[in-house]
C-alpha cells in the first residue's frame, strides 16, 4: 500500500468525485479508478458504493478512511520533524463567510491564524449562504461561515455565534419615537437580500403573508449596499444590529421599535469532516474563540455565543 493510494483514497472520500479528485491530484479518472479497485482487492472488500451520482464509503470504508488519514497524519510530521520544520509548515487553508461575518469577527480571526500559522496561507471567500453551502458541497472551501449548514454526513457543523436583527431605517422616513406594528412595517418600501436567501426566508414569515411583499421590495445581495440603502432613504430593513454599530451611533441610522421582534440569526460554521486534519481542528477552535472574543467586546444584546 503506497501512500500514493492512501492520499488518493481520502482526496476521493473528500470530494465524493472522481473527476475533482483527479483534479487535486493532478491526475486522471482512470488512473483513480485503476487506485481504488487495486486496494479494494489488496482489501478483500467494497471500499466505496457508487449508484449513479450518488457516492457513499462502505463501513469498510470508513474504517480505512479514519486509518489512512492517521497514516498520513503520522507521516506528514515525520516528514516535517526530519526536514527541521516546525509541524505548521506551508498550507492553505480555504474559507467561505457572509457579509455578517467579515464585517464582524472575520478581521481578528484571520490575524490570529497568521499569529499562530506564520507560514499559513488563507484563501477568503465572502459570498452568500448558497453560495458558500453550494462551494463546500463541491469541495471548494474548507470551512465556511453562513446562515444554514451544508447538510451530509460527510459534514460538521456548529453556531459560531448569534446576531440579533434590528428594524431600522433613515431618520428621513422614520419616527424613532414611535411604535411600528406589523401592518405599518408592512406599507412602507422594505430592503432585504434577494428571494430564496437565508435573510429573506425570515423577512417573509414576519410579515406571514409574501405577498405583502410583492410591490415594495428592493433586494441586493451586498449588506453594504442594503446599510447605504437604508441610509439615503429608499426603505427599511431588517439586518444584525452590530453591522450598524456606526451608523446607529452617528445617527444616520435609527432603530426602529416594533410590536414584533425579529429573531435572531445564528452563524452556523461547517466544515469537511473528511478533513478533519489538526489543522481544520484548530481553524475550527480558533473561529470558535475568535467569534466568543468579538461577541464579549460589543453589546451582548447585540451578539452573542450560545
Amino acid at each position: 500500500m503506497r501512500i500514493l493510494d492512501m492520499t488518493t483514497f481520502v482526496a476521493l472520500a473528500r470530494h465524493r468525485h472522481f473527476g475533482r479528485a483527479a483534479q487535486e491530484l493532478h491526475t486522471t479518472q482512470p488512473a483513480i479508478s485503476i487506485r481504488l479497485a487495486a486496494m479494494e482487492q489488496e482489501f478483500g472488500c467494497k471500499l466505496m458504493h457508487r449508484t449513479g451520482r450518488d457516492f457513499a464509503l462502505t463501513p469498510e470504508g470508513e474504517r480505512v478512511l479514519d486509518t489512512f488519514r492517521a497514516i498520513l497524519a503520522s507521516y506528514d510530521n515525520l516528514k516535517h520533524e526530519l526536514a527541521g520544520q516546525t509541524m505548521h509548515a506551508a498550507k492553505v487553508v480555504r474559507i467561505g463567510a457572509i457579509d455578517s461575518v467579515s464585517s464582524t469577527w472575520m478581521t481578528p480571526f484571520v490575524e490570529a491564524l497568521h499569529e499562530t500559522f506564520p507560514t499559513l496561507k488563507i484563501e477568503l471567500t465572502v459570498e452568500g449562504t448558497k453560495s458558500l453551502v453550494e462551494g463546500l458541497n463541491k469541495g471548494e472551501f474548507d470551512v465556511i461561515f453562513a446562515v444554514d449548514p451544508a447538510i451530509g454526513d460527510n459534514f460538521r457543523s456548529f453556531t459560531s455565534c448569534v446576531l440579533q436583527m434590528t428594524w431600522a431605517g433613515s431618520p428621513k422616513i422614520i419616527d424613532p419615537d414611535r411604535i411600528y406594528s406589523v401592518d405599518d412595517l408592512a406599507d412602507m418600501p422594505i430592503i432585504t437580500f434577494p428571494k430564496d436567501t437565508p435573510p429573506y426566508r425570515m423577512i417573509a414569515p414576519y410579515f406571514q403573508d409574501e405577498q405583502v411583499l410583492a410591490g415594495k421590495l428592493t433586494s441586493s445581495n451586498s449588506l453594504y449596499s442594503i446599510i447605504n440603502l437604508l441610509i439615503d432613504g429608499f426603505g427599511v430593513g431588517a439586518i444584525p444590529t452590530v453591522t450598524i454599530k456606526r451608523e446607529l451611533k452617528m445617527g444616520l441610522l435609527h432603530p426602529i421599535r416594533v410590536t414584533k421582534r425579529f429573531p435572531p440569526m445564528p452563524i452556523i460554521g461547517t466544515y469537511q469532516a473528511t478533513s478533519e486534519t489538526d489543522l481544520i481542528r484548530r481553524v475550527v477552535e480558533q473561529a470558535r474563540l475568535s467569534a466568543a472574543l468579538f461577541c464579549a467586546t460589543v453589546d451582548p444584546s447585540m451578539a452573542w455565543v450560545d
